[in-house]
């Protein structure tokens, strides 16, 4: 009688450079002109609120969009680990064991894989490692970085990202506050009251949006790494990042290809800020590490980054 090959499976799967923490929501309700009331994720069309009794807004707390989703298929026994990118642009992904007990992968874990946007890749195949024990487990861990490891920046001015009469530089390299670390050495913090229109510093493809959060402050811990932001992918396989915008203060869709110039949201004061500003940076994959370089800009000094 051959043994009985059970195996348990854990999950989890992390997007590293986005933070898993509840943001702001909401839901529409309204009542028609015949009294049925009805629930949505968007506001009635301009008809439907003209005949509405009340149109009413209730905030709630919800769950950022995930980067990528790690999918397990069964094989007999054997499991097909694929990941799927949930984004308008390239990622890679890392697939490890958080837990093992006899098992292993092909190729060995941990494994990379970079996968196109809205793609789904197979990372590995997992299996037993010696079938005569009979069965065996594991727990799964999925890292996540935006972008394409190979991509090559090319040398190119970008345009300033503000429509604005005057415009100041409030952090710049290296800044002390928040520009310390590799994802945002180079990033640049323009002063702009709130609303100011935000536009493209270069023609690319919308990449991936958050528009919903509604907190700011210096709670670290609390706001780093969240804000509104819209992120750009360009054709040499660089990203820009517009943060910090104002609640519903992004104008762009996922997929949409803009060019330079346009505008693409209104500047606010969301996440980890002292106050109102735009946080820009291009930022490129260096291999399952996020990295921003500088950049030129017309009319905007740039100082080398502070070590």
């Amino acid at each position: 009688m051959r043994p009985r090959r059970a195996i348990a499976i854990a999950l989890c799967a992390l997007a590293a450079c986005v933070a898993i923490k509840a943001h702001a929501g909401k839901i529409y309700k309204w009542v028609d002109k015949n009294g049925v009331t009805h629930y949505g994720d968007r506001a009635p069309d301009a008809k439907a609120a003209a005949q509405a009794r009340a149109v009413k807004v209730i905030p709630f707390r919800a769950e950022p969009g995930a980067m990528a989703r790690l999918q397990l298929e069964s094989e007999g026994s054997r499991y097909l680990a694929w990941a799927e990118n949930t984004l308008a642009g390239p990622i890679e992904v890392l697939l490890s064991l958080r837990s093992n007990n006899n098992m292993a992968g092909d190729p060995a874990l941990p494994a990379r894989a970079t996968i196109p946007a809205r793609g789904r890749v197979l990372v590995a195949t997992l299996f037993l490692a010696d079938p005569r024990l009979g069965g065996g487990e594991f727990g799964t861990h999925l890292d996540i970085i935006p972008g394409d490891p190979n991509a090559k920046p090319r040398d190119v001015e970008y345009q300033l990202p503000l429509r604005s009469h005057k415009l100041r530089v409030d952090q710049g390299y290296g800044g002390s506050f928040s520009h310390s670390d590799p994802p945002n050495r180079y990033a640049i913090d323009f002063a702009a009251d709130p609303g100011t229109p935000v536009v493209a510093a270069r023609e690319g493809v919308v990449m991936q949006v958050e528009s919903d959060f509604d907190k700011a402050g210096l709670n670290r811990e609390k706001y780093g790494g969240r804000a509104n932001f819209v992120r750009v992918v360009h054709d040499d396989g660089t990203m820009a990042v517009y943060a910090h915008l104002q609640p519903e203060g992004v104008l762009v869709r996922v997929g949409q290809r803009i060019r330079a110039g346009q505008q693409i949201g209104l500047s606010g004061n969301t996440g980890f800020s002292t106050g109102p500003h735009l946080h820009f940076v291009v930022q490129v994959n260096r291999g399952m590490r996020l990295d921003s370089i500088p950049i030129r800009m017309p009319g905007v000094t740039m100082l080398p980054a502070r070590r």
